[in-house]
């Protein structure tokens, strides 16, 4: 078999699905062992092997997404304010950056996490700890309390969504 055939072989080239039928002679893509079929069945290694998402995950997953950035521009607004202040604030900007980029840290890894139950009430959490950031700026208030609507919509709405389809299977 021929290099360009075996990238073909890699990059996925059989995209029917049929799989390998194991008429491959160099045993390219069935990990070394002669068995038909073994390797590369058209699956690859990054496709996911699970149902489909649950329209509550799928909706958080893209609110946590644009929340991420909001809260992102929001920390860096409040450490500009923060280091202009002509008197000393209630916080430091060695705090803003610290706490903007762990609050950060925290929604892009709760993102990860959402085909977890528990990760749900955590997202609550965050919506709360958001809202409180509007101690130090208080437009903060605003766009948490928007962000903490939209929340609550999209796990209202996607659990109801969810459960008029209980028929076909879903991760969470």
């Amino acid at each position: 078999m021929s290099l360009a055939a075996d990238a073909a072989d890699e990059s996925g080239a059989d995209s029917s699905g049929a799989g390998n039928s194991g008429a491959d002679d160099s045993g390219a893509g069935n990990s070394g062992t002669d068995t038909p079929g073994a390797g590369t069945s058209g699956t690859g290694r990054f496709r996911r092997a699970s149902g489909p998402r649950s329209v509550k995950r799928s909706l958080a997953t893209i609110l946590l997404g644009f929340e991420t950035i909001v809260v992102f521009l929001g920390a860096v607004v409040t450490l500009g304010l923060v280091s202009v202040a002509t008197r000393p604030g209630p916080v430091s900007p060695l705090a803003v950056i610290i706490g903007g980029v762990l609050l950060v840290l925290a929604m892009v890894g709760l993102i990860g996490l959402l085909r977890f139950r528990w990760s749900y009430p955590v997202g609550w959490a965050l919506q709360a700890i958001i809202i409180a950031t509007g101690f130090v700026t208080p437009a903060m208030f605003f766009v948490g309390a928007l962000f903490a609507a939209m929340w609550t919509y999209c796990m209202i709405t996607g659990s109801r969504i969810d459960n008029t389809h209980t028929d076909q299977p879903k991760e969470i």
